[in-house]
């Protein structure tokens, strides 16, 4: 749970502090955190009520594991999962479309996962 709220508290900062995401300052560093801040989300809520998580390298694992639990939440993490090669790997900016669903996508994973945990 620690490491979730490090990533979202890290993307919670970035949003404070940078300015207006629409104007594409750190964009792609925000998305990522929230990429990250749910994926660690999803491994606390599972670990809690399966006491397993993923440990592969295709979340699409992590995806099907957590739908177990909660079809809903599955869905949430699988979006958010969609936004991790444009924000991580590729050289443009992420839009403030992307930025948006990213912090509400991880808002609801670390919630889930503090009720979980």
């Amino acid at each position: 749970m620690r490491v979730a709220e490090q990533f979202h508290t890290a993307a919670g900062l970035i949003e404070e502090f940078t300015g207006d995401p629409a104007e594409d300052t750190i964009n792609n560093a925000y998305v990522t955190l929230c990429v990250h801040a749910g994926i660690a989300s999803a491994d606390v809520i599972c670990c809690a009520r399966l006491g397993e998580y993923s440990r592969g390298e295709d979340h699409k694992e992590a995806v099907a594991l957590l739908s177990r639990v909660d079809k809903s939440l599955g869905t949430v993490l699988a979006r958010l999962l969609a936004l991790k090669t444009p924000a991580g790997y590729q050289p443009r900016t992420v839009s403030r479309q992307h930025v948006t669903t990213a912090g509400r996508q991880a808002d609801q994973l670390i919630a889930a996962a503090r009720a979980a945990g």
